[in-house]
């Protein structure tokens, strides 16, 4: 992967709490921390928190884009993700709960909880990724985060009728 065809988020440690760190991507800032009991402040999540936040949200988005593009009659989601891995080298382990409300058919929910596997973040964890890591001297490291839109593009790929029944008919 070349540099420049990557989006990324920029980390820097918080000024209040060992463990805090000042995250900012290309829409917005927000802050990751360990809780209050464990020697954080409590002021953000965890990455764990992150991890399970890009799991849901990456699902619920990319329901709600299939669903309103066939005009179906979803009148809300919400996604659960439960997270839990008893030792550093056991494999974690994920548990997604969809909760759909509105006057679907089953062919329609089962399409959604196709496309909610399809989706961009849990393709991710399900394959897994190459992670690689690279010491940076000096002022190399620039201070910007870079933003070019690929959630959105994966998302909507995934939302590309691939198999699944398409009912565009149920309303």
């Amino acid at each position: 992967m070349r540099d420049t065809d990557a989006e990324s988020v920029h980390m820097g440690e918080g000024r209040y709490g060992p463990y805090q760190v000042v995250v900012r991507s290309a829409s917005s800032t927000f802050m990751v921390d360990e809780p209050f009991g464990t020697g954080g402040l409590g002021s953000g999540p965890t990455p764990f928190d992150l991890l399970s936040a890009s799991l849901g949200s990456c699902s619920l988005l990319t329901m709600r884009c299939y669903a309103t593009e066939r005009e179906w009659p979803l009148e809300r989601l919400v996604v659960r993700v439960s997270h839990g891995r008893p030792a550093l080298a056991s494999k974690d382990r994920f548990l997604k709960e969809i909760h759909m409300v509105g006057a679907l058919t089953a062919v329609q929910v089962h399409a959604l909880l196709d496309v909610a596997m399809r989706c961009p973040v849990h393709l991710t964890m399900a394959r897994g990724s190459d992670i690689e890591t690279r010491l940076i001297q000096g002022t190399d490291m620039l201070d910007t985060a870079i933003g070019r839109g690929t959630h959105m593009r994966l998302m909507k790929e995934a939302c590309e009728n691939r198999g699944v029944s398409d009912d565009r008919t149920t309303r």
